[in-house]
């Protein structure tokens, strides 16, 4: 009789154990959903405040070329996930027109040894075209990233973007590349 009194106590602290596991399974699952949304309106966030940087800057109607952040200065460090600069452009001219644009290394000369070969090997999304309406800006701003190697020197590069309309230069900035 004992044995059986046993047998019934075990089964009943397993169900209790699963029905407990099952619990705090559906509470993590819930909590990393959250985690999770929340991470994602974090980067709708950050693409809406640039949007709104780079508009902000376009207020002016002399402006051909926004650059975000406005400081053109970005800080990198080696090793670290892809990170960069935005841009935008709008077509000051009457006609609708075709725009490219390449950003180069310009400036090594704080980097020891360092190529402008290398130096563009950094790049993601250096170069690539878009056709634009008269008057009008790029809806979303073009998003250009660097990777940097973990042996890449810590000094400051200077890249060069420069945007064309056509085979002619439409417009450039300078943008200062601080790797750590």
């Amino acid at each position: 009789m004992k044995n059986k009194k046993a047998a019934m106590e075990m089964s009943v602290g397993t169900l209790v154990t699963i029905v407990l596991l099952m619990a705090v399974l559906i509470l993590g699952i819930f909590l990393v959903q959250k985690i999770f949304s929340g991470g994602t309106d974090a980067i709708e966030s950050i693409n809406t405040q640039v949007t709104n940087q780079i508009n902000q800057i376009f207020s002016d109607q002399e402006t051909k070329l926004a650059v975000a952040p406005s400081s053109r200065a970005i800080t990198l460090k080696r090793g670290d996930t892809p990170k960069g600069f935005a841009f935008s452009v709008r077509n000051q001219d009457v006609n609708d027109a075709q725009f490219s644009y390449v950003v180069n290394a310009d400036d090594i000369s704080k980097c020891g040894s360092l190529t402008k070969t290398e130096a563009d090997s950094y790049l993601l999304g250096g170069t690539g075209s878009f056709p634009l309406g008269r008057g009008n800006s790029l809806d979303l701003p073009r998003l250009v990233r660097f990777t940097i190697p973990d042996g890449a020197p810590p000094c400051t590069i200077i890249y060069n973007l420069v945007v064309n309309e056509g085979s002619s230069a439409y417009s450039s900035a300078q943008i200062f590349v601080t790797l750590k």
